[in-house]
């Protein structure tokens, strides 16, 4: 019996830089990742790929935002920009996966465009504090809110003005049920990239897309606990997390209890801005059935999953 493995990959693990913004420089990065995943499926396993999308996104506002001051193009939403990366992304993976799936596995991978319901009601949407697209003048804020009302901006640390969305949490993958048809059809799927197209239920008119951004790792691991996933897989830029990071007491953990986990967290040890969401969202998904988290590199995906690195989070 197969284990179903969940994989969040980074945006930034695609756009590694600023430098390495060209879509030739994106490819590249991916086709190590898929590398990594065909390594991953020597073992016994089915795999489902997320990714973020933040660089991505941000490119594809300001060529909307440039368009319009410019040519007077309309601006793209910005839930269109999160459906464009998740076909864009998803297309790089899928080629790069299936150029080495077919030859080495005889399986496919396949790109699904995901929604993400959100509540309405979620009091973030009263509070948006998430940053995304270019900076602005005041001047062209004035501009801007003349013909999008209900925009908001915050100053930036004297760099100008950048626009604000609210981040809900998700509360259901709409397309769970079709991708949970394809991992039985044996495909590598890659879905919920950037977070999901966050949608609110409009009644028996269906779903409409809102102007948000929902965190990635959030809705990774509530698409793992509706997949009943018995891995999730979070990649970040270190090979394991640390406690008494950057301190001469520095350790880094490996196989780690949810006891001790909550331990380090109320120390303070894991910092709101980068590691705490991800440590959250890895308890999460153990309270709710699942058997393990691991947390490390891209590059170190392979090994990681056979145990030889990574930090393991596991039940008590």
């Amino acid at each position: 019996m197969k284990e179903l493995v969940v994989v969040a990959i980074g945006g930034n693990s695609i756009i590694k830089d600023n430098n390495s913004q060209s879509i030739a420089d994106q490819e590249k990065a991916v086709q190590e990742v898929a590398q990594h995943v065909c390594d991953m499926l020597e073992g016994n396993y089915d795999i489902v790929l997320t990714h973020g999308n933040g660089p991505q996104v941000g490119l594809d506002l300001r060529r909307s935002e440039i368009a319009h001051a410019e040519e007077g193009l309309p601006l793209t939403p910005l839930a269109n920009c999160v459906a464009d990366t998740q076909g864009g992304i998803g297309y790089l993976i899928q080629q790069s996966l299936n150029n080495v799936l077919l030859k080495r596995h005889n399986r496919q991978a396949i790109t699904l465009i995901t929604q993400v319901e959100v509540d309405v009601n979620d009091p973030k949407f009263n509070s948006p504090a998430k940053p995304i697209g270019a900076f602005f003048t005041k001047e062209q804020v004035d501009t801007l809110q003349k013909t999008n009302p209900n925009w908001h901006f915050i100053e930036d640390s004297g760099r100008g003005y950048r626009r604000v969305v609210a981040s809900p949490d998700p509360k259901h993958i709409i397309e769970s049920k079709a991708i949970k048809t394809l991992i039985q059809h044996n495909y590598v799927v890659i879905a919920a990239g950037g977070g999901g197209i966050p949608v609110i239920k409009k009644g028996e008119d269906g779903y409409k897309s809102v102007d948000a951004v929902i965190d990635k790792d959030l809705s990774t691991t509530l698409l793992a606990k509706e997949l009943n996933a018995d891995i999730l897989i979070i990649t970040t830029g270190v090979e394991k997390v640390c406690i008494n990071f950057g301190k001469p007491n520095q350790e880094a953990l490996g196989e780690t209890s949810i006891k001790d986990i909550q331990r380090y967290m109320k120390e303070g040890h894991f910092p709101a801005g980068s590691m705490l969401p991800k440590i959250e969202a890895s308890l999460s998904f153990i309270a709710n059935g699942g058997k393990r988290v691991i947390i490390t590199t891209p590059e170190k995906l392979p090994a990681a999953l056979r145990g030889e690195t990574g930090t393991h989070i596991i039940r008590d």
